[in-house]
């Protein structure tokens, strides 16, 4: 059984859609994401420097479009046909880390690839302003006993913004808190600032909810025909208007990937791709989700490698995918 998983901010690099673009489905696709997002996607991914694509009003649009446009290039679907679709023969269950949950949300079926870019760019424009709002900012606590990593950030008021699994917490809070925690962490932690705008994934982010929540009003969308997994428990929600709320919800709340993987595991997946900017999302999964296959996509180079794991895990993900749908259908919302 394949999963599929859509990777989040701070992926991006400079330079990186440079080889992407010689391949027609994947040029097509970010110029068409470009027009939606209202941002030149060509270029950011290819000549902006790393404190421009830094930038969220800019970061976000342009993980997602790379996200969408790598798997169209893996499933060799042209840049007009629903991604859903393609993706319902063969991929058993999908999820994204924060902004990426918009990308899994299209390869889901329950956004359109231009529903997603128009959403994801209010998204990134709206989380930049509140976060310019009030001084805050994310940092990485690795390692430590959970409970006592835990323990320390709610003495320092701090709030685990993205919950990893493999020992990774994000704490989220003011500057001078995140500052006292990092002098006198606790033992065995190692904290590492994160070059972000602002406290994602809390409630310094409730400005932004509304702002996408007024968008998102105006989408109808579509019931998934892949497991779509939800941030907030780790779940596969049971319709698609759930699903868009969870997600317009999830900006000012955690991110809980380790309960995503859980769930991956109780379903019985057996290989995780994940779509460009690939490798933070593998990286977890190798430590995390022991026997299961994974291919990060970065390249083109990649294809060929994430071709042979859809064939050889994918066969078996549509009726996996018909079972898991029809399951959770019958579930309350």
């Amino acid at each position: 059984m394949l999963v599929v998983v859509c990777p989040g901010q701070g992926a991006q690099s400079p330079g990186m859609l440079a080889p992407w673009l010689e391949l027609p489905v994947v040029a097509e696709s970010v110029d068409r994401s470009s027009r939606t997002a209202g941002l030149d996607l060509r270029a950011h991914g290819t000549t902006s420097d790393a404190d421009t694509i830094r930038d969220t009003a800019v970061a976000q649009p342009l993980l997602v479009a790379s996200a969408l446009a790598s798997l169209r290039a893996v499933l060799e679907v042209d840049a007009d046909s629903p991604l859903g679709t393609a993706a319902a023969g063969v991929v058993g269950a999908t999820a994204g880390h924060s902004v990426g949950e918009l990308a899994a949300a299209a390869v889901a079926g329950v956004l359109t690839d231009d529903e997603a870019l128009a959403l994801v760019a209010v998204r990134g424009a709206a989380m930049a302003r509140a976060a310019a709002s009030t001084p805050t900012g994310m940092n990485a606590v690795l390692g430590g006993d959970p409970d006592e990593v835990l323990a320390a950030l709610a003495a320092h008021g701090l709030v685990p913004a993205n919950v990893n699994g493999g020992g990774q917490v994000v704490a989220a809070g003011p500057l001078d808190a995140l500052a006292a925690f990092a002098a006198a962490p606790p033992a065995r932690a190692r904290v590492v600032p994160l070059q972000v705008a602002g406290a994602f994934h809390t409630q310094v982010m409730e400005p932004a909810v509304a702002e996408l929540r007024a968008a998102a009003d105006g989408i109808t969308p579509g019931d998934p025909v892949v497991p779509l997994l939800t941030n907030s428990d780790g779940t596969v929600v049971p319709d698609g208007a759930r699903a868009l709320a969870l997600i317009v919800a999830q900006v000012a709340n955690p991110v809980r990937w380790d309960l995503c993987q859980e769930t991956l595991l109780a379903l019985g997946v057996t290989g995780l791709l994940e779509v460009a900017p690939g490798g933070v999302l593998t990286g977890l999964a190798r430590r995390t989700l022991p026997g299961i296959e994974t291919v990060a996509v970065k390249t083109p180079a990649d294809l060929d490698a994430a071709r042979d794991l859809v064939r050889r895990h994918g066969a078996a993900s549509a009726s996996a995918s018909e079972g898991t749908t029809a399951n959770t259908q019958e579930q309350p919302s």
